[in-house]
């Protein structure tokens, strides 16, 4: 694998003419063997090239790969995938900031019960400053390289090793802190490029992670933020807006290839003026 020593001196646009290298997408990383590889910066690179000709691609906690990678930050194959980079991360950013100014709070905690790398909170909390931060993750392996990278950027956000079910038993909030929870559970199979995101075959379902959440803290004012793709399930959107009180599905035109994404706002409890 071409470590940057390579991939510098080529088209930004390129990937090596070497018929060893296997093709760095979607299906490798998140399905194939480099699932729970701890990825070389070369690999990175070439997943960015291979999949969106774009070797910065991965870029996260605002940085590219070459900064993040040489501060010791490191990503397994599945959370290159599956994390948000930072043009998305600052853009749901504001967004959640622009909803958030209109609850009935000027306090807030962000719960991320599916946190992966952190970046989507990192992003948020940039947004919304001096609030808590709070993500929640199981896999193990993700979350000891996501503890170990926030503690190498000084980041005070709490990541916690466990299921999100059990573990929001442990937390409560005043009555007047807004509650704004991103819902990011892994998309697998939920996402087909030609038919669009099903929300409703996320693992698990995002209704119920709503459920789960609006169940714990039912005296709270809750801003759901659920992130989505350019095509999603007609129905599974119906299915979330009439759990809620008020949703808006926001897609971003960020040259992504044609594969743009997006998200789907919602509160619980409370309703932003029209």
């Amino acid at each position: 694998m071409p470590e940057r020593g390579v991939l510098q001196n080529l088209p930004k646009n390129e990937r090596p003419h070497n018929a060893t290298l296997p093709v760095y997408n979607r299906g490798l990383l998140l399905h194939g063997s480099k699932r729970n590889e701890v990825l070389s910066l070369g690999q990175i690179e070439q997943y960015g090239l291979d999949s969106f000709a774009d070797p910065d691609y991965i870029s996260i906690y605002g940085m590219s790969p070459r900064e993040w990678y040489a501060c010791g930050i490191r990503l397994l194959g599945r959370t290159a995938v599956e994390c948000t980079r930072d043009a998305l991360g600052d853009r749901i950013g504001r967004d959640v900031a622009s909803v958030a100014a209109c609850m009935p709070s000027n306090r807030f905690v962000v719960i991320d019960p599916f946190s992966g790398s952190c970046n989507t909170l990192f992003w948020i909390l940039r947004h919304l400053p001096d609030s808590e931060g709070i993500g929640f993750e199981s896999d193990a392996n993700v979350f000891e390289l996501t503890h170990r990278n926030l503690a190498t950027l000084g980041q005070r956000i709490e990541v916690v090793h466990g299921d999100y079910e059990r573990l929001l038993e442990r937390y409560s909030f005043p009555e007047d802190r807004g509650i704004v929870t991103v819902v990011a559970p892994p998309w697998g199979i939920a996402l087909d490029e030609v038919q669009g995101l099903d929300l409703n075959r996320t693992t698990p379902p995002i209704n119920e992670v709503i459920e789960q959440v609006v169940r714990r803290f039912s005296e709270s004012k809750i801003l759901f933020v659920i992130p989505a793709y350019e095509k999603v399930s007609a129905s599974s959107l119906n299915e979330i807006g009439t759990r809620l009180d008020w949703t808006e599905l926001r897609i971003y035109d960020i040259n992504e290839r044609g594969r743009n994404h997006g998200v789907l706002l919602g509160s619980q409890g409370w309703k932003p003026p029209r």
